[in-house]
């Protein structure tokens, strides 16, 4: 293990999520967050063979010397058919993939309206699950469909998790941003059941822009340093768009000065003075 790899510093864990580095591999997600100097690894189980096998998985934290502190199921359109199709079988194989890594975290996504038997019993199922295991199933917050100036949501029983009892919650402040939500107000009624964050900035368009954090409207700065004055113990993940970056170099600077705004951001104050 890296010096200072998985400890906890000053504000505790950042983690990169490897969606943050696509179109780039799952192994080339590991190399630049240990180069970087994030806490660890985020996986987002996709198309790529790598992310969908724990034992590559394995290798790749052991040769980095870099912790995987978070699962995040296959719940995207994009990987639908990844781990088959059954939506309950993706969670449980999810599970057992976190056990295995010790990672403590699974994130998953209300399901999508069409999936009717799956979304009718999806608190129930969570919550069984929930009770089977130590690995924390945070529900994500998404966000409603715009267009005309309608909504419609996508998701069910609902695009916010904030009041389906969920035990554990993932807040996306992308998301926050494309449902137009006050991250902070919804941070708050969460309380205790807030463990994980998706750090990333938005503009308020009706597109999930997931912008390094500073550059849009979200409160991520107040946000983080809420998050240290309470002593958040669950991790706080970069996931960034990076798709659009002109050179490795540029992905590499964007993923740089996202860690930074919230390595400085999530030191509460006192931390921070006793690092300047």
């Amino acid at each position: 293990m890296r010096p200072g790899a998985g400890t906890n510093r000053p504000g505790g864990l950042i983690a990169l999520s490897t969606a943050s580095t696509y179109p780039e591999s799952t192994a080339t997600s590991f190399e630049m967050a240990a180069r970087l100097g994030y806490d660890g690894v985020e996986i987002m189980v996709w198309t790529d063979p790598v992310s969908q096998d724990p034992e590559a998985l394995r290798r790749l934290r052991d040769y980095h010397g870099i912790p995987i502190l978070a699962v995040h199921a296959p719940c995207l359109l994009l990987t639908q058919r990844v781990w088959g199709t059954d939506p309950w079988a993706k969670l449980q194989r999810a599970r057992a993939v976190a056990e295995t890594l010790d990672a403590p975290t699974v994130v998953v996504h209300p399901p999508f309206r069409w999936q009717r038997d799956y979304a009718r019993e999806f608190i129930a199922g969570i919550e069984r699950m929930a009770g089977e295991t130590d690995v924390r199933f945070a529900v994500e917050n998404m966000f409603p469909l715009r267009a005309r100036g309608r909504e419609v949501s996508a998701y069910a029983p609902d695009w916010s998790p904030v009041d389906d009892g969920y035990r554990h919650v993932t807040l996306d402040l992308s998301h926050t941003s494309v449902s137009r939500s006050d991250a902070m107000a919804m941070a708050d009624r969460l309380g205790d059941r807030l463990a994980h964050i998706h750090m990333a900035d938005g503009t308020g368009l009706a597109k999930d822009e997931h912008l390094v954090p500073g550059r849009g409207t979200q409160p991520c700065a107040e946000l983080l340093e809420r998050l240290a004055v309470n002593g958040f113990d669950g991790t706080v993940v970069v996931e960034i768009n990076t798709r659009r970056a002109e050179s490795r170099d540029h992905r590499e600077a964007d993923l740089a000065e996202a860690l930074a705004f919230t390595r400085l951001n999530l030191a509460a104050p006192a931390e921070v003075t006793s690092l300047t």
